[in-house]
């Protein structure tokens, strides 16, 4: 079937899943295959469950003409959604980079949609599956969009890129992540580039942080909009403690977010809001009223603790920069509770090496979890959660600010009903 006569039956039947446990009535839903597992057999499944269409790549599964046979689901699912950008006629700005590509995501939306009627990226669907489906989820009645754009190998922004087709690009930072498929800083430098050459061939514009001496320079030669402590749109620190408020044009912003990082993530929200000429009295509100959640940069308040949650993600450039923040807080009784950090192949040993000397630095009383941290340090170490957590009950710590950050995959959040 050509993507055409595809289109023609989405815009009939606008809703696409492809998962067969989460099924909405009269959608199409893609049978995605994996290394593992065989997406086709789930096609009659999400049928019975109320599917209109099961768009298959085996035709042994087609039982009926509910079933369209394509060679490539995936593909046809990016194609799709790539046919269906063509035909919006709004702006899209595409997000990506190492750190704060999501807190600035949800910023961003939070500013735009008080004037703007806006579709962005829900969630972590920024990969090759999640990106399609979200652009398949904004439709005619929105005014801008917002896409969010992860990678863990080059080529992938490139790709992502091609099926969403911004008018506008955003690199917030480039650090140390996902080496296993970067292999190097080099590496990573090289594929959120492709945002940049994207825009640059599509004669878009960037927003970008003024501060950044990289960016700036593998950019000068694309339309830029920048912000930061200097720049079209430019601010300060107005205090940091316990969250942090911008000074702005002459007037305090105050946030529901931790840490000095976040001043890039702030700016770049008012800078992209104030270019779409969203009312400042607006920008003002939708920042103040923002409050993380999903395990990112969390206030919370035990009986017996104060903690900042942090444990949807980290590597080694967010871990650094989340230490250096906390250790400047002027709270007494701190500490720091670090887990693993994943995906950093080669570099693995090295980078958990140097956030051990980092935070015995800062003379904050530190427990580390995970293997790859006990190698480095035996004081305070556990190489499971389970184990640090029988400590806990054993040594119950009191009245403490505790920060707690590692990767995804050590489940740190599990440690805040010991705390």
């Amino acid at each position: 079937m050509k993507i055409s006569d595809l289109y023609k039956i989405f815009l009939k039947y606008p809703k696409v899943s492809t998962d067969s446990r989460n099924i909405d009535k009269d959608c199409i839903f893609f049978s995605l295959s994996g290394p593992n597992f065989d997406g086709n057999k789930f096609a009659k499944q999400a049928l019975d469950k109320g599917a209109l269409y099961a768009i298959v790549s085996n035709e042994k599964y087609a039982l009926n003409n509910k079933y369209i046979v394509v060679e490539n689901t995936l593909t046809t699912l990016q194609d799709l959604a790539k046919f269906h950008r063509k035909k919006l006629k709004i702006p899209f700005i595409a997000i990506t980079g190492t750190n704060g590509k999501t807190t600035s995501k949800e910023l961003i939306y939070n500013c735009l949609q008080k004037s703007l009627s806006t579709g962005y990226t829900k969630g972590n669907l920024n990969n090759h599956i999640g990106v399609p489906l979200t652009i398949l989820t904004i439709t005619k009645a929105h005014q801008i969009a917002i896409i969010e754009m992860g990678a863990n190998h080059i080529g992938e922004i490139k790709l992502l890129c091609e099926i969403t087709q911004p008018n506008y690009g955003v690199i917030t930072n480039i650090g140390l992540a996902h080496l296993e498929g970067f292999k190097s800083l080099e590496g990573i430098q090289r594929a959120k580039k492709e945002l940049y050459d994207y825009i640059k061939l599509s004669n878009g514009s960037i927003f970008i942080n003024n501060e950044d001496k990289f960016l700036n320079t593998i950019s000068t030669d694309i339309k830029r909009i920048s912000y930061g402590k200097s720049g079209d749109v430019a601010g300060n620190i107005a205090s940091s403690i316990p969250f942090i408020n911008i000074n702005y044009k002459g007037t305090i912003i105050n946030s529901n977010l931790s840490g000095n990082y976040q001043f890039d993530n702030i700016m770049l929200s008012i800078c992209i809001a104030e270019y779409f000429q969203i009312k400042y009295v607006d920008i003002v509100k939708a920042i103040s009223e923002y409050t993380p959640s999903n395990n990112r940069s969390q206030i919370i308040k035990t009986s017996n603790n104060k903690i900042l949650l942090d444990a949807y993600n980290a590597n080694p450039s967010s871990m650094k920069a989340s230490i250096d923040s906390f250790a400047s807080d002027k709270n007494s009784n701190k500490i720091l509770i670090l887990g693993d950090m994943f995906e950093l192949g080669d570099y693995s040993s090295e980078e958990h090496k140097k956030i051990v000397e980092l935070a015995k630095r800062t003379k904050i009383k530190s427990f580390f979890i995970g293997k790859n941290f006990k190698y480095h340090n035996t004081e305070n170490s556990y190489d499971t959660i389970e184990n640090f957590i029988k400590n806990l009950e054993e040594n119950p710590i009191i009245d403490c600010f505790i920060f707690i950050k590692g990767s995804r995959g050590i489940t740190l959040e599990k440690l805040v009903k010991y705390l």
